[in-house]
């Protein structure tokens, strides 16, 4: 019978995994936004809260015993990659990239969700709280991008219009 405990650890590392997927594909997605200020500068300041995120469920992954799994870390980067590559090939990239980090959110703030559970389970309360503050911050995220998608929308088509169009990004 498997433990809270190892379930917790396994979680941990796939959500140190998925953070380095988020780091990887903000990374990308903002080096090439390049009419969308607003959303460049929150995807830009979203991928430093990322960078922490990371370094803090390493910590606790330490502090548990663990390590943080390469295999899991390498398969979320080169996924980030990959999606970031099909977004460069769309002419309407700018919405892709916005419809991904959407979708991305919610599924990070499904992750810190059980985490949360689980950490209570395992008595580990350190645990518990860092990832109760990331959820903070991944929920707040997933709002502004739900905030801004109709106006994002709004601003594609009106600069698509436009010959020589510099809607893409």
């Amino acid at each position: 019978m498997t433990e809270p405990a190892e379930h917790l650890m396994d979680w941990l590392r796939d959500a140190h995994a998925m953070e380095e997927q988020a780091e990887t594909m903000l990374q990308t997605a903002s080096d090439r936004l390049e009419n969308y200020p607003e959303l460049k500068a929150k995807l830009q300041a979203h991928l430093q809260e990322t960078r922490e995120q990371a370094r803090l469920l390493r910590e606790c992954i330490q502090r548990r015993g663990g390590d943080t799994s390469g295999v899991k870390d390498m398969a979320g980067k080169m996924s980030a990659m990959m999606q970031g590559l099909g977004a460069r090939m769309a002419d309407d990239e700018v919405m892709k990239v916005a419809m991904s980090c959407y979708a991305f959110e919610h599924f990070e703030v499904a992750t810190y969700r059980i985490l949360v559970a689980a950490a209570d389970m395992a008595q580990d309360t350190q645990t518990r709280q860092v990832c109760d503050d990331i959820l903070r911050q991944e929920e707040a995220t997933a709002a502004w991008l739900g905030e801004r998608l109709g106006v994002l929308t709004q601003e594609f088509l009106v600069l698509s219009r436009g010959a020589g169009s510099d809607a893409k990004r």
